[in-house]
């Protein structure tokens, strides 16, 4: 991973780094995927790294969109592109008890999503609005293989 500027990095500033990037400069030919317990990285001479997440969060990321989507389930820090870039928009995580987990002004990275550390062994609701347009989707991280890329959060 030296190749690509990550070595001795862990898993929260690989994420940080590579998520917050300009999409024009990601590094070719690294693939980063965000799994609920590690981020794992590959590149073209089929080199593998996992680097694990803290055991007391995920990571997920959400790319809220108005017109356009696409699938996804473990979020792609180098390849996943949201429709909305570099847009401001209101985040509202409640946690299914109620408690309030984030409610703020976030700033959607150049590639369209947005990332939370959302604490582990929860479901929650988040409500992002922007421009008067609102749309919620269910999180949840009380599983294995829970979802780190929410593309199916419909502004309207």
């Amino acid at each position: 991973m030296a190749n690509h500027g990550l070595e001795g990095l862990g898993a929260a500033e690989v994420i940080e780094r590579l998520d917050t990037m300009p999409v024009s400069n990601r590094p070719a030919g690294l693939q980063a995927s965000v799994q609920p317990d590690a981020v794992v990285l590959s590149d073209t001479q089929q080199r593998e790294a996992r680097l694990p997440l803290p055991e007391d969060g995920m990571y997920v990321s959400i790319a809220p969109y108005k017109s356009q989507t696409h699938d996804c389930y473990f979020h792609s820090l180098t390849t996943c592109v949201g429709e909305l870039g570099n847009t401001d928009v209101q985040v509202r995580l409640t946690s299914g008890s109620g408690e309030v987990l984030v409610d703020e002004v976030r700033k959607t990275y150049d590639n369209g999503f947005l990332g939370l550390w959302v604490p582990r062994d929860i479901d929650a609701t988040l409500r992002i609005s922007h421009a008067g347009q609102i749309g919620t989707a269910s999180i949840s991280t009380k599983n294995e293989d829970d979802p780190t890329c929410i593309t199916n959060l419909r502004l309207a």
